[in-house]
């Protein structure tokens, strides 16, 4: 079965810094015409960083659109359009937390939110995690590093207190991997 829907027009809503929200008429596999609203996004990578005491390091930070803080991997969007995937995880490992990696090997991408989102995450695990980041984060980003051990967040998870899609998808794997 072809369930391929076919874009026949559209309208930008909104352009911003980052994303860009459309309004588009598609043709759909029936034959019918419908609307879709999409968010494009240039994609982010995320980071699963284990130190050698065995504790997985984890940022906390408050997530306005979801009105609390939230425990998450270390992760954030392409800064430059071709930016390197991997490159930007080392980065954002380097920018939320004290801590920098020697590299990262990629575990999966996935969509964030398939249904209206275009945004392509990819979940990559650090080597070689250590101390000594001297990079800092944006202005208007504000996070606390927290390092959790697998217990700790066996005990997280038992308590319903992560609640990131691409955090689960991450400590999942770690948890999985003995």
């Amino acid at each position: 079965m072809d369930l391929r829907e076919v874009k026949l027009g559209g309208e930008t809503i909104y352009e911003g810094g980052f994303v860009s929200i459309s309004r588009d008429k598609v043709r759909l596999p029936n034959g019918n015409e419908g609307q879709r609203i999409v968010i494009r996004h240039p994609g982010a990578a995320c980071v699963l960083a284990v130190t050698d005491e065995e504790k997985v390091v984890l940022v906390r930070q408050w997530r306005y659109a979801a009105n609390q803080a939230t425990l998450e991997l270390p992760a954030g969007k392409l800064d430059v359009a071709g930016e390197d995937m991997a490159a930007c995880a080392l980065r954002e490992l380097a920018e939320e937390t004290p801590y920098t990696a020697d590299s990262v090997r990629l575990l999966y991408s996935f969509y964030t939110a398939v249904g209206f989102c275009n945004e392509k995450m990819y979940l990559f695990e650090a080597e070689g995690v250590r101390l000594g980041s001297t990079l800092a984060n944006d202005e208007d980003e504000i996070t606390e590093t927290v390092l959790m051990s697998k217990e700790e967040v066996r005990q997280a998870l038992a308590n319903d207190e992560i609640k990131d899609g691409k955090t689960l998808i991450g400590l999942q794997y770690w948890l999985m991997k003995d």
